[in-house]
């Protein structure tokens, strides 16, 4: 039995922090196991938050010189988190934040410099798992399937609840995964028109009235009709649903009754095809008991919510196993799941230089996600 210990560094759409999770993975020759030892949640100051919302318009040498400063960011939450539970990875494996996404334009780009991170650390670092299934042709995401395959076996579904809803499943002997929707970005959104971050438990949604003509204005978009392999970036935000719901007159609430609906009916609809069975669903969504109760009314298969730490910590989890998967040289990114032209053993790998950086001192928590 083979034992890797690393960290993983996870950033979502929603914008809600860092999520870090330290990770010992073990390996028989036929089946991987894992053990999420530590884990942890840095939300994000307002600083960070202003810089990374507003990232989606800098141009490229604000962009080279945020990639770097959040690089170093990164770094300095790592190593006080290995500092605070006295851990001892033998690799970081960082996700980033994602800026653009394009990848039938050719191109993907998530922040957060790799060097950086490792020169801060002292652990070498792999970043950047994307470009390389683009370069070949692929969506570059979804990543997450490769773990579900290896960690999560026991579940013919995974559905993942985050900025964005992906999917991820077996057909034919091979994984398929693709973005279902927006999810949490969009909610997060219209919880801000009522001054908090995000809906608790769906609490407002619950109080809303569906818009029959918002509703159909939503779920007619053309991405819902195509075949997988595809993926969804912020630009889908941005560029179409933020202008509809802004020429919108409805209520804050009916706002968020209504996108709560459009999300769930995707999610049923990417899934009903399928044979009934037990569906995993993690990420923020699982805790927003509406739209729970939506998927599981409009759904098929049987729900099952995991323990907090898995809700929480999957995608950080799952980018740590990337990197092992990475340094032993295993493919880690799947062309059934991406369309690329051939599988991957992506990543860049960072190895930490000899140097003195100088920090500023600042404040770090870390608490319990909501």
């Amino acid at each position: 039995m083979r034992d890797f210990k690393a960290i993983g560094l996870m950033s979502g759409s929603s914008l809600d922090g860092i999520d870090i999770a330290y990770v010992n993975f073990s390996h028989d020759n036929k089946r991987w196991f894992f053990q999420i030892v530590e884990a942890g949640n840095v939300p994000y100051p307002t600083y960070w938050k202003e810089q990374l919302s507003e990232s989606f318009n800098k141009n490229e040498e604000e962009l080279k010189s945020l990639d770097k400063e959040y690089g170093e960011y990164l770094g300095t939450v790592t190593k006080r988190f290995i500092k605070k539970y006295e851990l001892e990875p033998k690799l970081i494996a960082s996700h980033g934040h994602t800026i653009f996404h394009k990848p039938n334009e050719g191109y993907t780009l998530q922040i957060g410099d790799g060097q950086s991170i490792a020169d801060i650390t002292g652990i070498m670092t792999i970043n950047d798992f994307r470009t390389e299934d683009v370069t070949k042709g692929g969506q570059g995401a979804p990543l997450v399937p490769i773990g579900d395959r290896h960690l999560f076996a026991a579940y013919p579904i995974c559905l993942n609840i985050g900025g964005i809803a992906n999917v991820s499943y077996e057909h034919d002997g091979k994984r398929v995964a693709y973005d279902i929707c927006m999810a949490n970005q969009l909610l997060n959104y219209l919880a801000g028109k009522l001054g908090y971050d995000y809906d608790n438990n769906g609490n407002f949604a619950r109080q809303g009235v569906v818009n029959e003509e918002l509703l159909n204005i939503l779920n007619d978009n053309p991405y819902y009709r195509q075949e997988a392999p595809k993926s969804l970036g912020r630009e889908f935000f941005e560029d179409v649903q933020h202008k509809i719901i802004d020429e919108s007159n409805l209520s804050a609430k009916d706002l968020l009754a209504t996108a709560t609906e459009h999300i769930a009916i995707q999610i049923a609809k990417s899934i009903n095809e399928m044979e009934t069975s037990k569906m995993l669903v993690t990420g923020g969504g699982a805790k927003n008991n509406f739209l729970m109760e939506r998927i599981a009314v409009l759904s098929r298969h049987e729900v099952v919510i995991p323990d907090t730490m898995i809700i929480d910590y999957k995608e950080a989890l799952i980018f740590a196993f990337l990197g092992v998967l990475k340094m032993e040289g295993k493919i880690n990114v799947l062309s059934s799941v991406t369309g690329a032209s051939s599988d991957s053993s992506s990543g860049k790998i960072n190895i930490p230089k000899s140097s003195k950086i100088i920090f500023k001192k600042e404040s770090l928590s870390y608490k319990q996600k909501k």
